[in-house]
């Protein structure tokens, strides 16, 4: 209710409501999914952190603080989370086919942020897969489409 009458005093003011990313939002669970990918090797680095806001930004349609408290939201969200089900359950319940493919398409570019994919990043991207019905014969082709991006862009910069 809070939330209802600060928004509303804000919106009366002439001011922009900033987006409210709660428990329930399928933006937190997917950003919560792409953060515990690029933090499996450690912490989220500076480089993985500007991709992160540019898959979001993009995907979502945010300006570049909802981004930033987006994945503020979600570094915290990943850290108190015991599993997977609960974010993939809500992506399930949200996005279509295309969506969920387009969630596992994320994450694997998150994942080759730094030019290689380890087995823990494989195998996260691997059961979240699963848990949001996208085949393995799909799964296997994201990722080998995102390293052909990858590498490409990398021969053009190179």
């Amino acid at each position: 209710m809070l939330k209802e009458i600060v928004a509303f005093v804000v919106e009366l003011a002439g001011g922009e409501t900033p987006p409210a990313f709660d428990a329930g939002d399928f933006r937190l669970s997917s950003a919560a999914l792409l953060v515990h990918v690029a933090t499996l090797d450690g912490e989220l680095m500076p480089e993985t952190r500007v991709k992160l806001h540019d898959l979001l930004k993009r995907r979502f349609d945010l300006e570049d603080t909802a981004t930033e408290e987006l994945i503020d939201a979600a570094v915290v969200a990943d850290h108190d989370a015991i599993d997977f089900y609960h974010f993939t359950s809500q992506i399930n319940r949200a996005l279509d086919a295309q969506g969920r493919l387009r969630m596992i398409e994320m994450m694997w570019q998150t994942a080759f942020v730094d030019g290689k994919v380890s087995e823990f990043e494989d195998n996260v991207i691997w059961r979240v897969a699963d848990l949001l019905n996208v085949s393995s014969a799909q799964r296997i082709d994201l990722r080998r489409r995102i390293a052909a991006e990858r590498d490409g862009a990398n021969v053009r910069q190179g």
